[in-house]
């Protein structure tokens, strides 16, 4: 695999030329007309409406959430005066499917859903019908299309699509018929050359990616477009395995060209018409450059606590004992001593790795060719009557029926597997949570910390590595014994698959375009409204409620996923969970601040805070009941993973008024904050100057987001004294400096109609 450390032009879809060999080229290469030539540019300025191609304003053509998020969602567009859906909106019911937890308030979700499907005129997919994704890629993913979706996974590059995940305010924009403000990102061309092994699966060819250019940051709010002659060497049903796995990257999209392959996708899922052609220009410029040689590309896994901890199964296997030394000390730091899990004990006498447990589900495993390639591995086999066990859960009705059709599950059931629904769970702790101290395997999308189920703060930690499903097959076919597929000779012999709708013409509700305004809109006792939030002040006070140094941190870690989701319809509710598995002092420590902030709108200063005003004197001549006081938390690169906009909610309802960050890990968690009304903070200069509990105060921040943003004095309070520091905020669309001011998108979007 080899990373240009330039931009590149790209020829007739195959030639790379550098920019550096673009000056002796036999014909001259002009880079902003070839900017044009890519994929990308081709669709975003078809979805532009603000007829600037460097500041984009995009209108998508369907939009996508599943019973985590579509509550919140819609219960954001009510408020800010929506009427009916404008476009196709799709809920599926794929990650709190189970109802297992806080009684029914999950299945009231699910009615909730069903009922603005048909008051506003949208799709309703009930439990255990399709995962989200897999459900848009049979239904809504065309070439030529763009997509938003409230999970981090929207992704249907393979497709032709270029799909975004974001968080709920973004959707609730294109509801109420605004649009998804972007500068024109950076075009990463990864081009694919040779064809994987046949051992080698979609999660293989993603790991290998991932581990290349995530830490690096290589990809980071760019849209990575596939090309090069390998797009070909794989099925499109493998393309989307790769694809959805780009979201580990931090890209903001992907795309990919097609061809005849993807055709027959679109004509066996009755959507021919939705199949053009699409390839790079003759001559398109992109802003680097991946070279992937697939054929090169081995088995891999991802051990703790990420994606892009990625290594060959052989790597692993020649390092084994300081490998996963490394883990067992990364778990302990994650811990912070909490729980205690151990990796090295789990190493047979003859240097193999036994696993407890392995997982193939969702929207990157679930897919029809992995578990046809996986029931193969396995028929006649047996797993064994230990400690391992594997469950395989189909990505939709259809794909789970073809398989049943064939015999392939029976096979799978035959050797001990357990056959599931369509379900998410596994991929964010709500399904299959292993045992204390447990490695489970899993063709998932992510690892983070606890993202298996465990809760490190109760004594208990497991923990995921991501593989293959063609090696999980193959481990579990070994009893748990970590097994590269390259030892079995099965792969490759997959019969067509045969794509029957009846179970989605049996269940799912469409809408569209068919509001019936009459409908009541079905209410669980858990649904609550978003508590109203102030408009910011000119001057505020901030509090650090809590300081995170951890090179990243990560959604999950901001707000738990797992149990919690179930009460994401409750934003005070699910708010007592904030950070609760990485600093469980955080959500008092907010609260406490909050009640400052209660105290002042009652027009009373707390008698802690005399000595601070009274510093804050010597700077400035204010009020102190001008002065808006609220949480800051400090992290030096939130924002990692989902797009669950909770993860900036949660702190907007405990009082929370900005972030101060070295940088934003992704910029769906930084719009996230902006549109609960938080000032996205950058400090300029080391965090060794904050504390928790130390007040800063930042004077005529309302201002200041009229203007320039990129020098904003501060002053950290504490021992008597004021030292000033350097905050600034990266660019601000003319909205965003909007809504922050206004104190959140609803409040933004009243003030538009009155």
């Amino acid at each position: 695999m080899k990373l240009y450390d330039q931009g590149v032009f790209i020829v007739d879809g195959k030639t790379i030329i550098s920019e550096d060999e673009a000056v002796n080229y036999q014909q001259p290469l002009n880079k902003e007309e070839a900017r044009k030539g890519t994929i990308a540019y081709s669709i975003l300025s078809k979805h532009n409406t603000s007829g600037d191609d460097k500041n984009l304003k995009i209108k998508f053509d369907a939009m996508a959430s599943h019973d985590i998020t579509y509550v919140g969602i819609i219960q954001t567009a009510r408020a800010s005066g929506m009427e009916e859906f404008p476009l196709p909106y799709v809920m599926t019911c794929c990650h709190n499917s189970l109802c297992a937890v806080g009684g029914t308030i999950n299945d009231d979700d699910h009615l909730f859903g069903l009922s603005a499907a048909k008051k506003y005129g949208g799709i309703y997919v009930p439990p255990h019908i399709a995962v989200i994704h897999q459900y848009m890629r049979e239904n809504f993913a065309g070439c030529g299309k763009m997509i938003l979706g409230s999970d981090s996974h929207t992704r249907y590059g393979a497709l032709g699509t270029m799909a975004i995940g974001e968080g709920g305010g973004e959707l609730v924009k294109q509801l109420l018929e605004d649009t998804y403000d972007v500068a024109y990102p950076g075009v990463v061309a990864i081009y694919l050359d040779g064809a994987p092994k046949p051992w080698v699966g979609p999660h293989d060819v993603a790991l290998a990616i991932i581990r290349e250019v995530f830490k690096n940051g290589y990809v980071k709010n760019k849209v990575m477009e596939f090309i090069g002659p390998g797009v070909s060497s794989m099925t499109t049903d493998y393309r989307n395995g790769v694809d959805v796995m780009t979201t580990e990257t931090t890209c903001l999209s992907s795309i990919w060209r097609t061809d005849e392959d993807t055709k027959s996708f679109l004509k066996k899922h009755h959507r021919e018409d939705d199949y053009q052609e699409l390839n790079p220009a003759h001559v398109a410029y992109y802003d680097g450059c991946v070279v992937v040689h697939l054929d090169e590309i081995k088995p891999m896994i991802a051990l703790p606590f990420h994606p892009s901890n990625a290594y060959t199964i052989d790597e692993l296997y020649e390092n084994l004992e300081e490998i996963l030394d490394q883990t067992e000390k990364e778990a302990a730091r994650i811990s912070g001593g909490r729980a205690h899990f151990t990796l090295k004990d789990k190493i047979t006498p003859d240097g193999k790795l036994q696993v407890q447990q392995g997982v193939i589900a969702g929207c990157a495993g679930g897919n029809y060719t992995n578990v046809v390639e996986a029931a193969h591995a396995l028929k006649g086999k047996s797993i064994g009557n230990d400690e391992f066990y594997l469950s395989v859960y189909p990505s939709s009705q259809p794909v789970y029926t073809d398989l049943d059709r064939k015999g392939l599950l029976a096979d799978l059931m035959d050797t001990g597997a357990i056959i599931r629904s369509a379900f998410c769970g596994p991929c964010f702790g709500a399904g299959d949570t292993p045992a204390n101290n447990a490695l489970s395997i899993r063709h998932t999308t992510r690892n983070f910390p606890n993202r298996e189920g465990s809760k490190p703060g109760a004594g208990q930690m497991s923990a995921v590595a991501l593989m293959d499903a063609r090696s999980i097959a193959a481990t579990a076919a070994n009893g748990g014994i970590l097994t590269s597929a390259e030892h079995l000779d099965c792969w490759g012999d997959v019969p067509e698959y045969n794509y029957d709708d009846r179970s989605y013409k049996a269940r799912v509700y469409n809408g569209f375009k068919k509001a019936h305004e009459e409908t009541p809109l079905r209410f669980g006792p858990n649904i609550k409204d978003w508590p109203e939030q102030e408009a910011l002040s000119e001057n505020i006070l901030l509090k650090v409620a809590s300081k995170i140094e951890d090179d990243v941190t990560t959604t999950d870690e901001l707000i738990p996923s797992g149990e919690t989701s179930s009460y994401r319809s409750n934003p005070l509710g699910l708010a007592e969970f904030t950070l609760s598995r990485r600093d469980p002092e955080y959500v008092p420590h907010a609260k406490a601040i909050r009640d400052l902030e209660d105290l002042r709108k009652k027009g009373e200063i707390a008698p802690e805070l005399k000595d601070v005003f009274d510093v804050i004197k010597t700077i400035d001549d204010v009020n102190p009941l001008d002065v808006e006081i609220g949480s800051v938390l400090y992290a030096n690169k939130p924002g990692d993973g989902s797009a669950r906009e909770q993860a900036a909610s949660c702190q907007r309802v405990l009082g929370g008024l900005a972030n101060i960050t070295q940088e934003y890990a992704t910029k769906r968690y930084r719009s996230n904050c902006m549109n609960w009304g938080m000032i996205p903070f950058h400090l300029d200069g080391s965090a060794d100057v904050l504390d928790v509990d130390d007040y800063i105060y930042v004077p005529h921040i309302r201002t200041i987001l009229d203007g320039d943003l990129s020098h904003i004095k501060a002053y950290v309070i504490k021992n008597g004294k004021a030292q000033e520091i350097k905050l600034y905020i990266q660019d601000m669309t003319h909205d965003e400096r909007e809504i922050v001011k206004a104190g959140c998108l609803i409040n933004f979007n009243k003030n538009k109609r009155h």
